[in-house]
């Protein structure tokens, strides 16, 4: 791969992961407002993810498409995030 390829995909993954706690945060506080939302956990959270992706666009200079593509990226690590959290047992014996 070009270097100037796997650059830009490090500051896509980069962008992706310091997005990922926002929209986990943005996600909850529409689920805690809206109750009806919580059933639609995942689809919500790649939405968000998208559109803060999409509204970042006054502080960084990469493409829309790349914008959308690194906040889907952290909608679905968000999701995946709330129900690795949200799904936990308690510990055998306790």
């Amino acid at each position: 791969m070009d270097p100037i390829q796997n650059e830009a995909m490090y500051q896509m993954l980069m962008f992706a992961t310091i997005l990922a706690p926002i929209v986990t945060a943005v996600v909850e506080l529409l689920k805690r407002s809206f109750s009806r939302l919580a059933s639609y956990h995942a689809i919500l959270s790649v939405l968000v993810g998208a559109m803060l992706g999409a509204a970042a666009h006054p502080f960084l200079d990469f493409e829309l498409t790349v914008r959308l593509w690194a906040g889907g990226i952290a909608g679905l690590a968000s999701a995946g995030l709330y129900n690795s959290f949200s799904s936990r047992k308690p510990p055998p014996g306790k």
